[in-house]
Parts: C-alpha cells; structure tokens; sequence
C-alpha cells in the first residue's frame, strides 16, 4: 500500500513537472514571435518587442505621476473588491437559501446584464470625481458574479446534509461554518477570481473617463503619443498584479477546501 502511494507521488510530480515544461515554453515561443514580430514586420509606433518594454520599464516608473497612480489604482481596487465581497456573499446566500430565490434571480441577472458604464456618469454627479466614485463603479462589477457564484453553489448543497445537521441540534452558525461555507468554497472563490477581474476592469475603466492623473490619463496619454513601450509595460505592470491576486485567491482556496483532498 505504501509502495502505490509512493508510486502515484512520484507519477503526479512527473506530470507536473511535465505541465509545467509545457507551460513555460508556450510562454517563451508566444515571447519569441512577439520579439520577432514586433522588430521586423510591424511598425514600432504600434508595437514593441517585448526586450524594449522591459528595457522602458525604468522611465516608466520615472514618468512624473506614474507611482503615485499606480498606489492609487491598486488601494482603489482592493476597497473595491472588499466592498464588492462584503456585499456578493450576504446578498447571494440570502438568495441562495430562500424558498423565494426563483422570485429574486431573475432580478439579478438582469441588473447583472445591464452595461454598467451607463451608470458611470450618474456616479461621478452623486459622488464626484474622486476615489469614491471609482471604488463604487469597480464594486459595482464585482458584487454580481459573487453573488451568483454564491448562489450557485449553495444550491448544489445535497438538502440531506442540512436536515441532518438539524437534526443532531446543530444551530444556524455551525450549520454555515460546517456545511454550507465548506461546500459553496469552489463555486464563491469562482465567483471571487471573476469579481476580481470585473472590479479592476471597473476601477480602470472609471479613470479612464473621470481622472486627469491616474491610470487611465496614462494610458491615454501614452497611446495619444505612441508610446507603445511604456504603454505596454504599464498593462505588464496590472498584468502581474492581477495574476499576483488570482494566484494568492488560489491558494487561499486550496487552503480552505484542503479537507476535499485530505
């Protein structure tokens, strides 16, 4: 027993490391053909390749304005994004265990389909051009894919599970802690990295259109110039943050529902 054990460690790490390998030399053939690309067949005010990016990266962080936006955007984010938890868990389980949810979905979904740059221009009127209204705009994206991911996943909870924990005397937080939250972790840390996506494109897209020295002017600036270098380098800046986030939301999850693999 402890020989297959030992076995199927070994071939699981094999695999790994196998898409790992894979993994790594797709990133450096699409960094190759960018490269090659970018130096011979397209115009450079269009595209650079990306050694001039990362070569560009130390004027782009000595653009006057550039770290304090960046500080900015990503405090705006993370406010953002709590908001948009503290709100999306509560609201999708008090829908996910109501007998009514079938009265409220619907609701959701439609105000989750509604383009929400509409609403952007209200925002800025009712709250200004500061960084409430920006954190409102990008909370805005995330509250309702949480929502539905809680929704989800509270609904896959077997009916069983919860008479049973009744039954024994349990009460409504140890019901949560022991048989709810366990069971709706893969469906609401789902909804999480989707919410993370959708508040940053929201705090991004608010200084777009009302900020005269965040990331948006910037972008704005660099492409109304044709700066692609450092145009570039700042999406590989948010790129990494993103990817910094989703990755730490990941191991957040394997932490949670380790008992699924234990």
């Amino acid at each position: 027993m402890k020989e297959n054990s030992q076995r199927n460690a070994v071939v699981w790490r094999m695999l790994i490391g196998r898409v790992g390998v894979a993994r790594l030399a797709a990133v450096v053939a699409a960094l190759l053909f960018w490269e090659v690309a970018a130096r011979y067949r397209v115009d450079p005010q269009f595209l650079s390749p990306p050694s001039r990016i990362v070569l560009a990266m130390p004027s782009l962080f000595e653009t006057p304005g550039v770290p304090a936006a960046l500080w900015t955007a990503f405090w705006e984010f993370g406010v953002a994004f709590v908001i948009a938890v503290a709100i999306g868990l509560p609201v999708g389980l008090a829908i996910g265990l109501s007998q009514s949810r079938q009265s409220f979905m619907p609701i959701v979904l439609l105000l989750y389909g509604m383009p929400q740059i509409v609403i952007l221009p209200l925002l800025v009127l009712w709250l200004g051009i500061g960084p409430l209204s920006k954190i409102t705009f990008g909370a805005s994206h995330g509250v309702f894919p949480i929502s539905i991911a809680v929704v989800a996943g509270v609904q896959n909870i077997q009916p069983i599970l919860m008479v049973a924990a009744q039954s024994m005397g349990a009460r409504r937080w140890q019901i949560f802690r022991w048989v709810i939250f366990p069971h709706m972790i893969p469906s609401f840390f789902a909804g999480m990295r989707l919410g993370m996506a959708g508040v940053l494109l929201g705090v991004l897209l608010a200084e777009l259109y009302v900020s005269a020295a965040g990331i948006g002017y910037f972008t704005l600036m660099f492409t109304q110039s044709f700066d692609p270098s450092r145009l570039l380098g700042l999406i590989a800046v948010l790129a990494v943050m993103a990817i910094a986030l989703n990755v730490a939301l990941r191991r957040a999850e394997l932490h949670f529902a380790r008992w699924r693999t234990d």
